[in-house]
């Protein structure tokens, strides 16, 4: 007997999950409006987070290629590290919110360089304004091309003034996004840094330049170059820089406007909310969010509760997870975000793929 199209959807159903309405591309216009009305006031921070610190794909990237289907919802904060857990897990739509507007102008200069860069090699060139090696090849691995570039020396100003140029009329002029002479000067200040610093940028780095680039980078380690070069322990690429496939799959969801940044704070009234409200209307749930180690500064200000509250008015299901990456080891006991003890065995765990639902299912009423 032939299936009927009902029961073929059903099933459909219930092996992908329920269609969700969530759109192949946003308008230019659609994109900077939902960026901006979900976003809250600008915050501070301690550092300008220009690029991260953790060297921890080899244990949080390939089990996220297993466990995630692609095609989910992945929310995340901060800089570059966002784009490798991007390109891991393959979402249909993210969302970057920060507390400092700094970090949505880091993602907008991010966004513009990936739209012009043809491949990898590329996009590191425009990234430091260094002239492409002619060694370098769509096959070259991440350790290849940033060992090409590390001793390659920066173009000179005219060269870092018409890429920032591009970078500018990327934004402006093809996408028309309204910016404002802050959000102009924010990218350029931050692509300054990276012009300034190299591929031995790290952490520590600063808009202001106040910091040398040779105090900055003590042999290459903790500098991007380093991050972006993590490999498995069969010596695959983890990054998104590891392969031409990572690089594409975020260089096709920016070209798609599918990457928006948003300012707010994660304890804050607005903008997490306003991401979960948008996804709910689309019936669709979080795949995966990456905390960094955001929530040690909200339990140090005792916000963290709120955090959970917000967290909780997101749609969720049983798979949705956070991405922890502390230094913690596995098996660590971590009271959930309710603040409550759990009885016997505890299921939360310091780091990794940590669901989501249990930790927030008593959080709903804190405020």
């Amino acid at each position: 007997m032939r299936a009927g199209p009902l029961l073929v959807l059903t099933v459909l159903v219930a092996v992908l999950g329920a269609p969700s309405d969530i759109p192949t591309s946003l308008s230019d216009d659609e994109f900077w409006r939902l960026s901006q009305e979900m976003s809250e006031a600008n915050g501070s921070f301690l550092s300008d987070n220009l690029v991260s610190n953790e060297v921890v794909f080899a244990r949080i990237v390939p089990e996220l290629r297993l466990r995630m289907r692609t095609g989910g919802v992945y929310l995340g904060v901060g800089p570059e590290q966002n784009f490798t857990y991007i390109a891991a897990m393959q979402p249909r739509i993210a969302f970057i919110t920060d507390i400092r507007r700094g970090n949505l102008q880091l993602h907008l200069m991010y966004k513009a360089l990936f739209e012009l860069s043809s491949d990898r090699a590329d996009f590191v060139s425009r990234l430091f304004s260094k002239k492409r090696p002619d060694s370098l090849t769509s096959s070259s691995s991440a350790v290849e091309v940033m060992n090409a570039y590390w001793d390659v020396r920066s173009e000179p100003e005219e060269t870092f003034q018409s890429n920032l140029k591009a970078i500018h009329d990327e934004l402006t002029r093809r996408h028309r996004l309204p910016l404002s002479p802050e959000d102009l000067s924010g990218i350029a200040a931050v692509y300054r840094a990276f012009y300034w610093y190299g591929p031995g940028i790290t952490y520590n780095a600063q808009i202001s330049l106040q910091a040398s680039p040779t105090s900055i980078a003590t042999a290459g380690r903790g500098s991007y170059a380093w991050l972006v070069m993590q490999t498995s322990g069969i010596g695959e690429g983890l990054s998104y820089l590891g392969s031409e496939a990572g690089f594409r799959v975020v260089k096709d969801l920016e070209s798609r406007n599918l990457i928006v940044p948003v300012v707010g704070n994660f304890a804050g009234p607005k903008a997490l909310r306003a991401v979960g409200a948008y996804l709910r209307e689309r019936g669709t749930t979080v795949s995966a969010f990456y905390v960094s180690n955001v929530e040690q500064y909200l339990k140090g200000n005792k916000s963290w509760p709120r955090f959970c509250a917000n967290v909780a008015t997101m749609p969720l299901d049983e798979s949705s997870v956070f991405i922890r990456p502390t230094g913690l080891s596995p098996g660590t006991v971590v009271v959930p975000m309710s603040g409550k003890a759990p009885e016997g065995p505890s299921p939360f765990v310091g780091w990794g793929l940590v669901p989501i639902a249990a930790e927030v299912r008593d959080c709903s009423g804190a405020r």
